[in-house]
């Protein structure tokens, strides 16, 4: 397992890889479920490489001042005049800081053409509240990531698409995800690690015949599960931590099968 300022890579290729993208300053798209550690790659991209990070999560309300910043009213001198504050696109811009744009397609189509000239090779923004126009920083980067097929996401415009650079990030599994638990879970019994990993791979594999969804399967929940278990039965664990957020009752009992196939843990 190789573990890179605690992203734990789902190959041994996979983080050189996307360093290329980085290094080459190439918007770089995340693709994968949640809970599979897109914004923990982009954190230790950035922890790699020193560069302080400045976070956008999309919603349906993300809106132009959101991304670049606002105008407002300050006292100087006695006067009140108007100042723009800068917001995390501009910021990031100026200071050569990592852009993280987290669940982008959950953002409106219409905000985001404003990044076009963000993300190609222009790496330039004429700012519309100011006029100002903004030449990127040359230690300036991208980082998106997206959920496809979640609710309340939408198709990304294929123009926007096309300036990134897709990686996907899978559920890690085997090794990878055994030393992962030990790793981050030190304190749960030798047990409670044995039959979390099994659990996961019973749950992957079910995810992967479309018996369940895919959230199921969170490495980031399966961590929350074991951490819960050092203060009570594991199985109580992954009822909080997993099956209680899923929200069809046959695939939450299908889980609660699962569970008690692993006896009293």
């Amino acid at each position: 397992m190789k573990t890179y300022e605690g992203f734990v890579a789902p190959s041994e290729t996979f983080w050189n890889d996307v360093q290329a993208a980085w290094t080459l300053a190439k918007p770089i798209l995340l693709k994968g479920p949640t809970g599979s550690g897109k914004t923990k790659l982009a954190e230790a991209l950035a922890r790699t490489h020193e560069r302080p990070i400045e976070s956008v999560n999309s919603s349906v309300d993300l809106d132009a001042e959101s991304l670049l910043g606002f105008k407002t009213l300050v006292a100087r001198d006695g006067e009140s005049v108007i100042e723009f504050v800068d917001g995390p696109v501009v910021r990031a811009m100026k200071e050569g800081h990592l852009l993280y744009i987290d669940e982008i397609n959950m953002a409106r189509p219409e905000t985001l053409p404003i990044l076009h000239g963000v993300l190609d090779y222009r790496r330039t923004l004429t700012n519309p509240f100011t006029a100002e126009v903004i030449v990127a920083h040359p230690e300036f980067r991208v980082i998106a990531a997206i959920n496809e097929g979640y609710v309340g996401t939408t198709p990304m415009n294929e123009a926007l698409k096309n300036r990134f650079v897709a990686y996907d990030v899978p559920y890690i599994d085997g090794e990878a995800l055994q030393q992962l638990l030990k790793q981050r879970v030190p304190g749960a019994s030798e047990e409670a690690q044995r039959v979390a990993y099994a659990f996961a791979r019973d749950v992957q594999h079910e995810v992967k015949e479309g018996r369940l969804v895919e959230q199921a399967a969170s490495i980031r929940s399966l961590l929350d599960a074991l951490e819960l278990s050092q203060h009570m039965p594991l199985r109580r664990a992954i009822e909080y931590a997993i099956i209680a957020k899923i929200d069809e009752p046959l695939e939450r009992a299908f889980l609660r099968e699962l569970v008690a196939t692993w006896g009293d843990v």
